[in-house]
């Protein structure tokens, strides 16, 4: 079969098209973006007119794919895993509706806050859920698992997660490809009430829920994910889970770990292998990247007095990524650092771009405020978080998806007048909508200030679901059609929007000032492209 050089990203949406997905809903957040990415620039994916786009979050995104597993084809949905808390209401819910057609729910951890808040663990929800779940060590098992848990999410009548982390979605590795399987042919679900969670029918499905556990935990035993590497030295036994079993393997070399391993690829935990381990060992050592789940439930059912040893006791640190070193300290091996290397060139923290409209936006914003002084702008998540560094040191706040506008409303409530809420265009559409309607129904004195860059910028530049919408949502919210104001952020236009945004600012009421210029990368990309067309 065909080999092919994937990130693990791309190994996803490979394994997905190959395995009979008809729809691939998500939203972009890093990362997860190149998986829908990979799927859309896909020829084989739209000659087999597979459904592909990006939604306006991640709930509706979740909410979607439940909507083509319930029409009997199978759906992923993807997101990084501050994204599953947007989707958790769908998600946790499905458990129990379960699956028609085959449905994986991808969510993309990011250990060490590459680009991130949190370190969250996307297993938490999976174990919440009482879902199967899977990890992949590499980018063969990352392909490999997407058929699989198409398989058992439609004989098992259940979502199916896929948790991987950052080193795994964005490192390389070849790939084998499989036969491709056809597209399910659709089918409605047999008990026309499955989907329907009245109190009365959600308390029988949920009892069936719990009955599976021990069903899953079946396949977790034999489905061949999780192995048992016997090893001669069992003063130690290893427990690895996911990317963790690859940290372990380049302490040896030659492949060969001296102590028994339990290498863990997929949830509920195999709780024969792991007593196998538990009663061979002296002590056992736990790695895992992300949070000590495995340590804490191994220490829940095998507290039988052997030592567990993982990111609980100190072992291994609480926060950020494993690395191969970390590893070799926790099984008493040297650790070998190379040589510090020189500073050739002075670090400096990360800029909004030359030519950013933020730039002027913030310039503007930061003047008319100066005499108010400090601390009044909430922002949001996206480039222009990067306010808050200097030059100019304007933002205030950065939360979640679409807090800018409810906290500004809080701290208005509170009497910390003025407040001024920063956020972007596709932010707003994500999460922000309903926050500005809040305002508009509590009559609130904020400003909202919405960064209109045309495009999903910090993601790489994806569409924008507020593109030519923005005025119009707005007013459809409530917001006064002559404090909707429009500005054009460049520094020869500075005086007019400072003056804009003072008699905005002095309103006492909710006011949007939407500062509409391109990102200056999707402008130079579209004109790189013109260039090539002319030619």
């Amino acid at each position: 079969m065909q080999k092919l050089l994937l990130l693990g990203d791309e190994a996803i949406a490979q394994g997905a098209i190959d395995s009979g997905l008809s729809g691939i809903y998500a939203y972009p957040g890093t990362p997860s973006t190149e998986i829908n990415e990979y799927v859309q620039r896909s020829k084989e994916a739209k000659a087999l007119n597979i459904q592909s786009s990006w939604s306006v979050n991640e709930k509706t995104a979740m909410e979607a794919a439940l909507g083509m597993s319930y029409a009997g084809k199978r759906a992923m949905v993807c997101m990084k895993h501050v994204g599953l808390n947007v989707a958790a209401d769908p998600f946790i819910n499905s458990a129990i509706t379960g699956t028609n057609g085959g449905l994986i729910v991808l969510s993309a951890d990011d250990p060490s806050m590459h680009s991130s808040q949190n370190e969250q663990d996307s297993r938490f929800y999976g174990k919440f859920a009482l879902i199967p779940v899977l990890e992949p060590s590499n980018q063969q098992e990352a392909y490999d698992m997407v058929s699989y848990g198409f398989k058992i999410s439609e004989e098992l009548k259940t979502p199916v997660l896929l948790r991987i982390t950052t080193r795994l979605a964005h490192s390389r590795s070849g790939v084998v490809r499989k036969e491709k399987i056809a597209q399910n042919t659709g089918s409605m679900p047999e008990n026309t009430r499955q989907f329907v969670l009245l109190p009365a029918i959600a308390r029988k499905k949920y009892k069936a829920l719990l009955l599976n556990q021990q069903v899953f935990e079946s396949e977790s035993e034999i489905a061949g994910f999780n192995k048992y590497i016997e090893g001669p030295d069992k003063h130690l036994g290893i427990i690895a889970c996911g990317i963790a079993f690859n940290y372990l393997m380049e302490n040896y070399p030659d492949r060969v770990v001296p102590h028994p391993v339990l290498k863990i690829g997929q949830y509920p935990l195999p709780h024969q292998m792991i007593e196998k381990l538990y009663n061979e060992c002296d002590e056992v050592l736990v790695l895992e990247e992300g949070f000590p789940m495995v340590e804490e439930m191994l220490k829940g059912f095998l507290n039988k007095g052997k030592k567990i040893k993982g990111r609980l006791d100190g072992t291994l640190p609480q926060d950020g990524e494993l690395t191969p070193n970390l590893v070799a300290a926790a099984l008493g091996m040297s650790v070998v650092i190379g040589s510090e290397i020189p500073a050739l060139v002075v670090g400096r923290p990360p800029s909004l771009c030359k030519g950013c409209p933020h730039i002027d936006s913030f310039t503007a914003l930061n003047e008319v405020l100066k005499p108010y002084g400090k601390g009044r702008i909430f922002s949001d998540i996206g480039c222009y978080t990067l306010a808050a560094l200097p030059p100019l040191e304007a933002v205030n706040s950065c939360v979640d998806m679409g807090a800018s506008i409810t906290m500004a409303k809080g701290a208005v409530d509170a009497g910390l007048f003025p407040s001024v809420a920063v956020i972007g265009d596709s932010t707003f559409c994500h999460s922000g909508m309903t926050g500005l309607l809040d305002a508009v129904i509590a009559k609130s004195p904020i400003t909202v200030m919405i960064l209109d860059n045309s495009t999903t910028a910090m993601t790489g530049g994806q569409p924008s679901a507020a593109f030519n919408r923005l005025i119009n949502i707005c007013k459809g919210l409530g917001v006064e059609e002559e404090h909707i104001r429009i500005i054009k952020p460049l520094h020869n236009k500075h005086e007019e929007n400072v003056k804009v945004i003072q008699e905005e600012l002095e309103y006492r009421g909710v006011s949007v000032i939407i500062p509409q210029r391109e990102c200056i990368q999707t402008l130079n990309k579209r004109m790189r492209l013109k260039f090539k067309e002319k030619k």
